[in-house]
């Protein structure tokens, strides 16, 4: 009885069903009934004519309004405004003539179940969100209001379109998600340059003793929000073999280009048991989730409204990238550096910083490469270890490790990623040499090398970089809601 009771609860529950977004009223594919439906959502645009309005309603569900054609002007029409909020109710019918296939008729007649409720006004005289151009500044200055707009709202669909096509993706190739900190006592990067964590008293100042008193770890030790979740997934991957993440990320970086962000999203992957150990094990691995995911979404519609007069050309060499047959284009380190070598030869002040073995690219060269010598994506392998962080595992060469970074174009770097150090006594030996004597904080990363330790690779990728790939946008700023980056944080 009680099994039977549990089953019909579960079968009453999994038929609940919202009402429809417009997106999926536009995509039935079967004609209208002409039955009475009710859709909410927001102005767009309207435009009145003597005895019929017409009206473009979107809830951001799709870059495509639903046209609502008003039969009659009365008082609650001509009370509409730009950016208002209504819910109206009319007969779904097929659209006469070309564009749109489905538009929303309203008719003045009672009996025939007009219906516009205004749920939340809109002055269109002190609205910020005009029809008008709005500069790119002006809407990061209203950046509460900046998804109404075309591009941002594109740009937040298509970041939803781009993490359900990771999640089928790592589904297909029997990784986990899961979740790991945001707090944490560890860096990743080493870069120190991650954001402390510090406990505020709850008391009002006033109440304060005028001695300070000494400050006291919540954890009992340092913590910081986390620049990287690679380490704390090579844990789990120790147990799960293929673990994966798509997490906030924090970086205390005081540059103001529009390459960087104080709080973003990473995709990081780690993979126990990798194919052959290669470090081009990983390159496949990225190559082919890059391809699957972004030829998701290359040519979507959301995609099409952010590259809505920009570079052609620039966006068929991506659309080139993700569908061509051919593998993108591997560079060892070395090589990379000869080439821009013999370019600063053939041109001397080519580059603001002289490239040589041994020395850090910078975002000329990796541009350079990408964009001129490649044209296209390209992996750079096996950089000199002393560029590199500790858990990268040493080549034969005893010179360099196995690791990469994608370069693309007009983006410069996407993907780190490299095989990990999974020898207890080569990695204890680097940690001691880049981190110091004192390993204690440390050991439980040495234990997932004595205790069963595995060969594994794993890579990180910056999301809001991705986002800015596919959707042609320069700066990292706009492929975020919310950005965040030094001497600014709205809302």
């Amino acid at each position: 009885m009680l099994l039977r009771r549990f089953a019909s609860t579960v079968a009453s529950s999994s038929s609940f069903k919202l009402p429809p977004t417009i997106r999926q009223l536009l995509a039935l594919k079967s004609q209208p009934d002409e039955q009475l439906v009710t859709v909410s959502g927001w102005i767009k645009s309207i435009r009145r004519q003597k005895n019929v309005s017409f009206a473009v309603l979107t809830d951001g569900s799709s870059p495509q309004g639903l046209q609502a054609v008003f039969l009659g002007n009365g008082e609650r029409v001509k009370a509409l405004t730009n950016g208002a909020a209504v819910q109206l109710t009319g007969k779904l019918v097929l659209r006469p003539g070309a564009g749109q296939e489905k538009e929303l008729v309203i008719e003045s007649k009672k009996d025939t179940g007009e219906k516009v409720r205004i749920l939340g006004a809109c002055d269109p005289e002190v609205y910020p969100i005009q029809k008008q151009a709005l500069s790119t500044e002006y809407l990061r200055d209203h950046s509460h209001l900046r998804a109404r707009t075309d591009a941002i709202a594109a740009m937040i669909r298509l970041r939803d379109s781009l993490k359900k096509s990771i999640s089928m993706f790592f589904d297909d190739q029997g990784f986990v998600y899961a979740n790991t900190p945001v707090l944490t006592g560890n860096d990743a990067e080493g870069a120190g340059e991650a954001f402390k964590i510090v406990s505020i008293p709850s008391s009002h100042p006033a109440a304060e003793s005028s001695m300070a008193a000494p400050m006291i770890e919540f954890f009992s030790r340092p913590a910081y929000l986390t620049v990287s979740h690679q380490l704390h997934l090579e844990a789990l991957a120790t147990s799960l073999s293929r673990v994966y993440t798509l997490s906030p990320c924090f970086r205390a970086e005081p540059s103001l280009t529009g390459r960087h962000l104080a709080e973003f999203w990473m995709l990081e992957a780690e993979w126990a048991f990798g194919g052959s150990g290669r470090v081009s094990d990983t390159c496949d691995l990225v190559e082919g989730c890059l391809r699957s995911v972004m030829g998701a979404v290359v040519d979507g519609p959301d995609a099409d409204i952010l590259w809505k007069g920009g570079d052609e050309a620039r966006r068929r060499a991506l659309m080139d990238a993700v569908g061509g047959s051919g593998a993108w284009t591997r560079m060892s380190y070395t090589d990379a550096v000869k080439a821009l070598e013999e370019r600063q030869r053939a041109e001397p002040g080519a580059f603001q910083y002289e490239p040589g073995w041994g020395r850090a690219l910078q975002s000329e060269h990796e541009r350079w490469i990408a964009e001129a010598l490649v044209k296209g994506p390209v992996f750079i392998k096996d950089y000199p270890a002393p560029l590199k962080p500790f858990y990268m595992r040493e080549n034969a060469d005893g010179k360099t490790v196995g690791c990469f970074d994608l370069i693309v174009p007009r983006v410069g770097e996407l993907v780190g990623g490299s095989v990990r150090e999974e020898r207890a006594d080569v990695l204890e030996a680097k940690m001691r040499a880049g981190l110091g004597e004192d390993l204690t904080e440390y050991q439980w990363y040495l234990d997932l090398r004595r205790y069963g330790g595995a060969p594994h690779m794993g890579f990180g990728m910056g999301f809001e970089r991705l986002v800015g790939w596919v959707g042609g946008i320069d700066n990292v700023r706009e492929n975020i809601p919310f950005p965040r980056w030094a001497g600014r944080m709205l809302l």
